[in-house]
């Protein structure tokens, strides 16, 4: 099986090993020039359910329960954490590696962001976000732009996109298993 000690260490990287420049932009309007994402789906209702859907999300699960294969170099998102994400048998799989750019920790707002590190098929940032409504609605927001980051992935345009979209499908549905 692969393994990637150096990403996984956390030790080294930095915002400048990303493989784009929009540092942070998932907060914003997303960037023209690239593939978006863009989904908001209720969750649930009550605390209970926004500190449910948060653990999942913060502490890995929802990607694992995504099926994702999870490496990870904190045992929950924080800034400079490193995640490697694969999908598929291990000899077969496409690697993802990942810097967490910035985390939410709001009381009603929590998540995080994280881009993409050399070694990753796509160049981009994706974020998610799990917000505690005043009416008590438990709403999650995933967030992305990216782009091919080789020739592999920019002939693949099709089905990488395809992949993407059944992932981030996976991922509500994962959070959603929380209910």
């Amino acid at each position: 099986m692969r393994r990637w000690p150096a990403q996984v260490s956390g030790a080294g990287y930095g915002l400048q090993d990303l493989t784009y420049r929009e540092h942070g932009a998932t907060r914003g309007s997303l960037l023209t020039g690239y593939h978006h994402v863009d989904r908001h789906t209720l969750l649930g209702l009550g605390r209970p359910a926004f500190e449910q859907a948060t653990d999942t999300l913060c502490h890995w699960d929802m990607h694992r329960r995504a099926g994702l294969t999870v490496i990870a170099s904190s045992p929950s998102a924080r800034p400079g954490s490193v995640v490697d994400l694969s999908l598929g048998w291990p000899w077969l799989a496409r690697h993802a590696p990942c810097l967490v750019v910035y985390t939410v920790e709001d009381p009603n707002r929590r998540g995080f962001a994280y881009g993409t590190l050399r070694g990753h098929p796509e160049s981009g940032e994706e974020s998610f976000l799990i917000e505690h409504t005043p009416n008590g609605e438990v709403w999650l927001s995933i967030r992305a732009f990216s782009r091919p980051a080789g020739l592999l992935p920019f002939l693949g345009g099709p089905l990488t996109r395809k992949i993407q979209k059944l992932v981030t499908e996976r991922y509500i549905a994962a959070l959603q298993g929380d209910r």
